[in-house]
């Protein structure tokens, strides 16, 4: 990888960071968001706002903070001594930086798919019900309802319907990563974040996973970090392009891959430096 200090054009440059307001309602809005590991400021003064029913994808060079963004979304980072955030985040009129936000539930609002599949090691049937039985009380029938719901959700009710009592552990690695995102859909969350979905799949279960991204969106606000720009540039319609944990520019996908208004932008993704 280059060396990004050598490039007078990476070191010098104003970080003015260049946001579209959303044509529709936001969903979630990152308002002077600062986090820090310890001491280390990971991500420096982060204005951005990811609208409803549509996918952002957060591009960037390894350790830019892109994925650290996305955990800001959910507090994943609260497991972590030592981690902390300022400023706010807010989803729709709550700011999830509240410390007496009740986090479970804000993690059934917005839910998370991560990069290496991660099925439970149960059964189908049981992948799906297991989150759905930690926030409601239904029925064996509502929930032999939602469970087919959700794996159709996930593109995958087809190829498990006859096998349900079947290990989660059983199916290939793109059909658990699509069984990880029924899971995800069963609670009936309002905002996914994918965190690296594809990067463990072969280019057959990548599309599939590209295709369900584009559906599920009709009902989700969605941000996915990808290191493949090219699939950025398939499947969202906004993209934030972030470097040394700021956000330097962020607009419709279109713009920022055909003209990007910030040569830090041009430079990355025609592959001069990441």
């Amino acid at each position: 990888m280059t060396e990004l200090s050598s490039s007078p054009t990476l070191s010098h440059a104003p970080v003015m960071p260049l946001a579209k307001k959303p044509a529709g309602p936001a969903k979630i809005s990152a308002r002077n968001l600062n986090f820090y590991y310890g001491q280390h400021h990971a991500l420096k003064n982060i204005n951005l706002a990811l609208e409803t029913n549509r996918v952002t994808a957060f591009i960037g060079p390894s350790g830019c903070g892109k994925s650290t963004l996305l955990r800001i979304f959910n507090r994943m980072y609260d497991l972590y001594p030592g981690q902390r955030a300022e400023g706010q985040v807010m989803l729709d009129k709550t700011n999830i930086l509240d410390p007496k936000l009740d986090l479970n539930l804000l993690r059934a609002r917005v839910g998370m798919v991560f990069q290496k599949p991660t099925p439970f090691p149960m059964t189908i049937y049981e992948n799906i019900a297991f989150g759905v039985r930690l926030y409601e009380k239904i029925s064996k029938s509502e929930m032999d309802d939602r469970v087919e719901k959700a794996l159709r959700g996930g593109a995958l009710w087809n190829e498990v319907k006859d096998k349900l009592n079947a290990s989660g552990l059983s199916l290939s690695g793109g059909q658990q990563q699509r069984l990880c995102i029924a899971r995800t859909v069963a609670v009936r969350p309002e905002v996914i974040l994918f965190d690296e979905p594809c990067s463990a799949l072969d280019p057959i279960s990548t599309a599939k996973i590209e295709e369900l991204i584009s559906e599920l969106k009709e009902d989700y606000t969605i941000a996915i970090v990808t290191h493949n720009m090219q699939q950025a540039a398939r499947c969202s319609d906004y993209t934030a392009f972030m470097y040394l944990g700021e956000l330097i520019e962020f607009d419709e996908t279109n713009k920022i891959f055909t003209s990007p208004a910030d040569r830090r932008t041009q430079d990355y993704i025609t592959g001069r430096f990441g």
